[in-house]
C-alpha cells in the first residue's frame, strides 16, 4: 500500500495541475496579506475561498486520477496484491499531495507574514485542519461515484453535481425548511442539517472558533448556544472524521465487490 501511495503521490507532485493548484494559493494568500496585514481577516477571507475552492478540486482530480490511472489499476489488479492496499494506497496518495499544495500554498506566505508571533496561530490551524478534512473527504466521495460508474462522462457528471449539490443547492434547500418551518422548534433540525453537510460543518467550525458564530445566523446561534466554542469545535472535528471514515471504507467494500 506504502509503495503504491508513493507512487501516485510522486505522480501527482508531477502534474502541472498540482503547482497550478499550490500556485493558486500561494498568490492568492500572499495578495491578501499585502492588502491586509491583519492575519485575522486573511484567514475569515480564506475560509470563503477554501470551503468552495477545495471540495470542487478534490472532487475534480479525484475523478479524473482514478479514469486516466485504470489501466494501470487493472495491471496492479492482476498481481498478487489485495485490492485494498491498492485502492487505499491510490486515495491516500491523492489526498497527501493536494492537501500538501493547500499547505505550503497558504502556510509559505502566513509564516513569511509572523504568523508564529501572532495570536491568529490557532485559527489559521484549524483552516489548515479543515482544508485537509474537505480533501480526504471529497477526494473519497470522487472515488466512490468513479467506482460506481464506468462511463467518464456520468462520473465526471455526477461528481460537479456532487459539488454543486453540497456548496450551494443544500443551504437554499436548508434556508428554505428554516423558512417554511419556521413555526416550529427546529434547534435540533439546525443542528443535523449542518451535520449532514461537510461543507457547512466546516464553515460553522471555523466560525465557531473565531468567536463571529453570529455570522451564521441561527444556525450558529443554536450550535453554540447547545454545544459551546470548545464542546462545538471537539463534535464539529469528530463528525468531519466521521465524513472521512465512512467514504474511505466505502471504496473498500465497493473495490472488493467490483468486477474489473
Amino acid at each position: 500500500m506504502f509503495k503504491i501511495l508513493k507512487y501516485s503521490f510522486y505522480d501527482l507532485a508531477r502534474s502541472r495541475w498540482s503547482y497550478i493548484y499550490f500556485l493558486f494559493y500561494l498568490v492568492l494568500a500572499l495578495v491578501l496579506l499585502f492588502l491586509n496585514h491583519d492575519l485575522s481577516k486573511a484567514v475569515i477571507t480564506l475560509m470563503n475561498v477554501i470551503i468552495v475552492l477545495v471540495p470542487l478540486i478534490g472532487t475534480i482530480f479525484g475523478v479524473m486520477y482514478y479514469y486516466n490511472s485504470r489501466e494501470f489499476t487493472e495491471l496492479l489488479l492482476a498481481q498478487p496484491i489485495k485490492r485494498n492496499s491498492i485502492f487505499l494506497g491510490q486515495y491516500l496518495g491523492i489526498s497527501i499531495s493536494l492537501s500538501l499544495s493547500l499547505f505550503l500554498g497558504i502556510g509559505i506566505p502566513f509564516a513569511l507574514y509572523g504568523l508564529f508571533n501572532s495570536a491568529a496561530i490557532w485559527d489559521f490551524s484549524l483552516l489548515l485542519i479543515t482544508g485537509v478534512f474537505l480533501t480526504f473527504i471529497f477526494v473519497a466521495l470522487a472515488f466512490n461515484i468513479s467506482l460506481r460508474n464506468e462511463n467518464k462522462i456520468k462520473g465526471f457528471g455526477y461528481a460537479v453535481l456532487l459539488w454543486l449539490f453540497l456548496a450551494v443547492i443544500y443551504d437554499g434547500i436548508f434556508l428554505m425548511s428554516l423558512i417554511l418551518f419556521e413555526d416550529y422548534p427546529l434547534d435540533k433540525l439546525s443542528l443535523a442539517g449542518t451535520m449532514l453537510n461537510p461543507v457547512d460543518l466546516s464553515r460553522t467550525l471555523i466560525l465557531l472558533k473565531l468567536d463571529i458564530s453570529a455570522l451564521l445566523g441561527y444556525t450558529g446561534a443554536v450550535f453554540k448556544q447547545f454545544f459551546g466554542t470548545n464542546l462545538g469545535l471537539f463534535i464539529s472535528l469528530a463528525v468531519l472524521f466521521l465524513w472521512t471514515i465512512v467514504p474511505t471504507f466505502s471504496i473498500l467494500r465497493k473495490a472488493r465487490r467490483k468486477d474489473f
